[in-house]
């Protein structure tokens, strides 16, 4: 059994270009105009991205997986509302649980999927938020990520926002600066009641 993660890479120019012609040229040969362009973008986002393109599809993975070992627990898909982020390995869970039971049943049960590094648990106490909260919370999000773009310190590319009642959640590859105008920015932003970061910090 894979040892439990703890709690709480630059990207390769050369594969990243092999990879995006190898998408377009399996676009090419479907024929379809559409799926070029769905390609070069999908291309141009795998060259952006700060984790290898292994790390992406192992993210994807993660995600993937854990969604399907909480949705086989029956009490977890009745009375929580759970999400789960990962980031290089790096997990966020977020959402609500009525009790400290299924919120330490919904870590336990993801807690072995392969390739995470480390959990960060934010499962909060209570009841399932209303869908004119997750409404503000889309909304949240969007301002948070509209402020980074017009900041020259950051690359809003680098940094994932998700917002959960509220509180938004800050991942990446990132420096420490990047983190700091990252937070100072997002903390000021009318409406986030918190700011929780789950950042990797590397050098550059």
């Amino acid at each position: 059994m894979p040892n439990s993660p703890k709690y709480s890479s630059v990207f390769v120019k050369g594969k990243a270009t092999r990879i995006a012609a190898l998408l377009m040229l399996i676009s090419a040969l479907q024929g379809c105009a559409v799926a070029t362009v769905v390609a070069v973008t999908a291309g141009a986002t795998m060259v952006a991205d700060r984790r290898s393109f292994s790390k992406q599809i192992d993210d994807q993975s993660i995600e993937f997986t854990a969604h399907n070992e909480l949705a086989k627990q029956k009490a977890l898909t009745k009375n929580t509302n759970l999400h789960v982020i990962s980031m290089n390995g790096t997990v966020l869970v977020i959402g609500q649980a009525p009790n400290t039971y299924l919120r330490d049943l919904a870590i336990k049960t993801i807690q072995d999927v392969a390739d995470i590094v480390t959990i960060h648990n934010q499962i909060r106490i209570g009841s399932t938020i209303s869908v004119t909260t997750k409404s503000n919370d889309i909304w949240l999000t969007s301002k948070v990520k509209s402020a980074l773009l017009t900041n020259s310190g950051v690359n809003a590319k680098d940094v994932k926002v998700v917002t959960e009642n509220a509180e938004v959640f800050l991942l990446g590859l990132v420096t420490k600066e990047e983190a700091d105008i990252v937070v100072e920015i997002t903390r000021n932003i009318s409406g986030v009641s918190r700011v929780y970061k789950a950042f990797e910090y590397i050098s550059i």
